[in-house]
């Protein structure tokens, strides 16, 4: 009898031992209370072990686990003020409906465990707060049209700076908005006026596609006539040089032939003139000298010019 009271005693030893040891796991944070103080250490995924149950209280809080906080307006909510029906700055109510992410701040667990139980009654109201802020400073065309777009980004900021002063230890990570419309007694003429807003965004839409359609079209146009232009004005460069050079080269063969024959000059002026007169005796401009005209153009030497007889 003895042997088994002092086995149960090492037993309860060694159980009571084992109370301080605790396994934190992959994506935990344990805050560690010893006599109730809380401990600076903050013990990582891993064996913790510690003094035994009494002295020492180990809580473990998952600091990579998203959660979630809806806040706003829920369908069949007959509350004269419904939460979520927020006044815009033109004096209309809308419905908004948003859901904030949320998670644990690793460096920061032992203030969440102190907020633990009021940590998404806090976020709601911030949330709420900036939802009404933000209505109240655009009309309603504006709030209905860009709500899901504009509005995430400072209600993830806003709500981290309103709850951050309470010390929650938690960090605000993205906010979406699931709902914005107006009340049911209205929704009717909204959704005709959003239809009628798609239809002048649908043509606005076109004409800027036609627009820049012609655009670059008129630009292809441009370029092309910019092309054709430049190889028209090279070709014409290329021509005139051709016939400058040649002008130079029959310049100098003149100069040649002109020491050497001082007649040189009226030679050629005779040859230009007979080549002229077949061109116009071909297209008959001239014939009242055509009996003089011999196979190589005008012979003047054949009908020699008579005195005039008094």
């Amino acid at each position: 009898m003895r042997r088994i009271f002092w086995a149960v005693v090492v037993l309860a030893v060694v159980g009571y031992a084992l109370s301080g040891v605790t396994l934190v796991r992959p994506g935990e944070r344990a805050v560690v209370r010893r006599f109730g103080r809380v401990l600076e250490n903050k013990p990582e995924p891993g064996l913790y072990i510690g003094l035994p149950w009494g002295m020492e209280r180990v809580d473990r809080v998952a600091v990579d686990r998203v959660q979630e906080v809806t806040v706003g307006y829920r369908d069949g909510d007959t509350q004269p003020a419904p939460p979520g029906q927020v006044l815009t700055g033109d004096h209309n109510l809308v419905n908004l409906r948003v859901v904030l992410n949320w998670k644990v701040k690793p460096e920061a667990v032992a203030d969440y465990l102190t907020h633990a139980d009021r940590v998404d009654g806090l976020i709601a109201r911030a949330a709420e707060t900036v939802l009404a802020e933000w209505a109240a400073g655009r009309d309603v065309d504006d709030v209905l049209l860009h709500a899901k777009t504009e509005l995430r980004p400072v209600l993830r900021d806003r709500t981290q700076q309103f709850v951050e002063p309470y010390g929650l230890g938690v960090e605000v990570l993205d906010a979406r908005v699931v709902l914005a419309a107006p009340p049911d007694e209205v929704r009717p003429a909204f959704d005709a006026v959003a239809r009628a807003q798609t239809r002048i965004s649908t043509r606005v839409n076109g004409a800027r596609k036609e627009a820049d359609s012609g655009y670059r079209a008129a630009l292809s146009d441009r370029y092309r006539l910019e092309q054709d232009a430049a190889a028209y004005a090279s070709a014409r460069e290329r021509l005139a040089r051709s016939d400058a050079e040649a002008f130079l080269v029959r310049l100098d063969q003149y100069r040649q032939a002109r020491e050497q024959n001082p007649n040189y000059l009226r030679q050629i002026w005779e040859e230009e003139r007979n080549r002229l007169f077949a061109r116009m005796k071909e297209s008959g401009q001239i014939g009242a000298l055509d009996q003089y005209l011999g196979p190589d153009g005008l012979d003047i030497t054949v009908a020699p010019l008579q005195p005039r007889r008094p």
